[in-house]
């Protein structure tokens, strides 16, 4: 692949994981938040300009959600200036913006659309570390900001993040109580799989040869006390996750280890179904092991168990891509995949999609959206290269 594919490619994954984190907040094309007016009235006055605004940038247009001074509206992206500076997010200060290369031709400021002078803005950035707007000032006469007048800017728009991310925090609360109260079931259903695989080898040790083949039944043993240990942690583990609301124990995770962990724990329905999974480079990361591992032998298994459904032999893909201060991973499958309209509503608790009757009682899901939330992170579930489900989670750098 060139160059030039890898950026195009590049900046179709980070316009995708912006576009899924500005849904989430929900203030595209939503009356404007009082507490959202109040911070861009705020960046108005400590700048002494008489305009301010709150612009959310997909990757088609640039959505104003809070300004004083002005009409909030939509424009083109590439009309818009803070979209500019948005391809390499960081603060921004710009006293004539006739004189900066970037802005001389802009609509903004030639007069097409109005007449932008000063120029100052700083980026939205979310915990997850993907940047999804600014908070900008301007003016029609040149200026420029006082280096305290300047931090205190970059200080609003981190307070404009803690709004959306006090919105969105409220609007889950709701299902909390609910998540807990079937958390019996989500430990059930997260140890099928290494019990599963510590059945399957136990059996292979039980039949081997005493003599002929005793060192096929100790490799076997071996695995089977490694999956009981495994299977150990992850109940200590999520119980803790459950009686401390979700807090992750923070350590050094290795991914690409991980990963090798769970293909362990799975060898059996890997085995039954012939499946081909392949792993791709992965990142270590900060995280809870025990918890990222729960997550990626959901993920897998929930691959492996849809695609199999169809009788042919599933072909899996694992892969991370870098973003901005995060990681995107992603498995792939070539099962039936999951419909649009039903994208949202697998992740509830005891919910099903409406494709093959396989065993199950839909808390997978569940437990990996509450995991990939208490990392800070976000999932989501589009088409596959492959042909069936993409289940993509972006989690955030440490």
């Amino acid at each position: 692949m060139s160059t030039i594919e890898d950026i195009a490619r590049g900046d179709a994954i980070a316009d995708i994981t912006r576009r899924e984190a500005i849904a989430e907040y929900r203030v595209v094309g939503q009356p404007p938040e009082p507490d959202l007016e109040g911070l861009v009235q705020l960046a108005a006055t400590i700048c002494g300009v008489s305009t301010a605004v709150i612009n959310i940038i997909d990757d088609r247009s640039q959505h104003q959600i809070a300004a004083v001074g002005f009409e909030a509206s939509v424009c083109a992206r590439e009309d818009s200036m803070c979209a500019v500076v948005f391809r390499h997010p960081g603060h921004v200060v710009v006293p004539d913006a006739r004189e900066d290369e970037r802005f001389r031709d802009n609509p903004f400021v030639t007069g097409e659309i109005a007449e932008v002078r000063f120029y100052a803005s700083s980026p939205l950035i979310t915990p997850a570390g993907v940047p999804i707007g600014t908070l900008c000032v301007f003016d029609e006469r040149v200026g420029d900001l006082a280096e305290q007048d300047s931090q205190a800017l970059a200080l609003l728009a981190r307070q404009v993040i803690d709004v959306l991310e006090l919105r969105r925090i409220t609007r889950e609360l709701g299902r909390s109580n609910e998540q807990l109260a079937h958390f019996a079931g989500q430990v059930s259903h997260d140890l099928r799989n290494p019990l599963t695989a510590l059945a399957g080898f136990l059996e292979i040790a039980a039949d081997s040869p005493e003599l002929a083949d005793a060192p096929v039944a100790a490799h076997a043993l071996e695995r089977a006390e490694a999956a009981a240990a495994r299977m150990g942690a992850l109940v200590a583990d999520l119980l803790d996750f459950a009686r401390v609301g979700g807090q992750p124990r923070r350590g050094v995770v290795d991914l690409a280890a991980l990963v090798r962990d769970v293909i362990d724990d799975l060898d059996v329905p890997i085995r039954t179904s012939g499946a081909v999974v392949s792993v791709g480079a992965l990142p270590t990361i900060s995280g809870d092991a025990t918890q990222l591992r729960a997550l990626l032998q959901n993920l897998l298994a929930n691959a492996i168990k849809f695609s199999a459904a169809s009788g042919a032999a599933p072909t899996i893909e694992v892969r991370a891509d870098a973003l901005t201060g995060g990681w995107r991973l992603t498995v792939d499958d070539d099962g039936p995949g999951v419909p649009v309209e039903q994208r949202e509503r697998v992740f509830g608790l005891l919910e099903r999609g409406d494709g093959p009757e396989v065993d199950g009682l839909g808390i997978g899901l569940s437990t990996c959206r509450r995991i990939v939330e208490a990392h800070g992170g976000r999932i989501g579930i589009e088409e596959s290269p492959l042909g069936g489900a993409s289940v993509w989670v972006v989690l955030p750098e440490r």
